[in-house]
C-alpha cells in the first residue's frame, strides 16, 4: 500500500528536474555531431536494440508521463501534444512545454491527489488510487524512458553518465 502522505508535488518536481537534466545532455549531444561532422539528427531515431522505440519516442513517453502525473494528480486532463517531433529543437519544445505545464500546477492542487481515481487507457474498466498511480506506474515509467535516452546517447557516443543524469546538487558546507 502507498504512502497516502507522500508528497505528490515534490516527487513531480523531481521528475520535471530530470527532463532538464536530459535538455541539457541534448546540448552535450549537439556539441558532439558538430565535433564530429555529422547530423544531430541522427541521435534523434537512435535506438539500443532494432525492437526497441527510438531515442525521440522516450522523450515523448517520460513527457507524457510527467504532464499526466500532474494533470490526473490535481485532477484535471493535461495538455495532448502530437507525437511529431523529429528534430532536437522540436525535442527541446516539447520539453520546454511540459516543464511549463507542470509548473502551472500549484502544489495546493495537489491536496486530493492520494484519494483521486485514476482511470489508464491500457487497462480498461479499471483505476488505480492517486498515490498508486505515482508509485507504481508514473514515477516507473518517467525513469524508465529517461534512462533509455540517456542509454542512447551515450550508445551513440555522447559523453553523458550518471552525473549528467542526476544533474547538479545542492551540496552545503557541513
Amino acid at each position: 500500500m502507498a504512502d497516502p502522505e507522500l508528497g505528490f508535488h515534490s516527487a513531480i518536481a523531481q521528475c520535471v528536474r530530470s527532463l532538464e537534466n536530459l535538455e541539457a545532455c541534448l546540448r552535450k549531444a549537439e556539441r558532439y555531431a558538430r565535433d564530429r561532422k555529422f547530423d544531430v539528427g541522427v541521435l534523434m531515431s537512435g535506438r539500443l536494440s532494432p525492437d526497441m522505440q527510438p531515442f525521440v519516442y522516450q522523450v515523448q513517453s517520460a513527457c507524457d508521463y510527467v504532464k499526466h502525473a500532474a494533470g490526473w494528480l490535481a485532477g484535471e486532463a493535461p495538455p495532448k501534444h502530437a507525437d511529431t517531433e523529429t528534430t532536437v529543437g522540436e525535442i527541446r519544445e516539447r520539453i520546454s512545454k511540459t516543464v511549463a505545464y507542470v509548473a502551472s500546477v500549484s502544489p495546493a492542487r495537489y491536496d486530493r491527489a492520494a484519494a483521486q481515481k485514476i482511470a489508464l487507457p491500457w487497462a480498461p474498466g479499471k483505476v488505480i488510487g492517486g498515490a498508486d498511480y505515482l508509485l507504481q506506474v508514473a514515477i516507473p515509467n518517467i525513469y524508465f524512458h529517461l534512462a533509455m535516452a540517456y542509454a542512447i546517447l551515450r550508445h551513440n557516443g555522447v559523453d553523458v553518465g550518471k552525473m549528467d543524469f542526476l544533474g547538479p546538487m545542492n551540496f552545503v558546507d557541513a
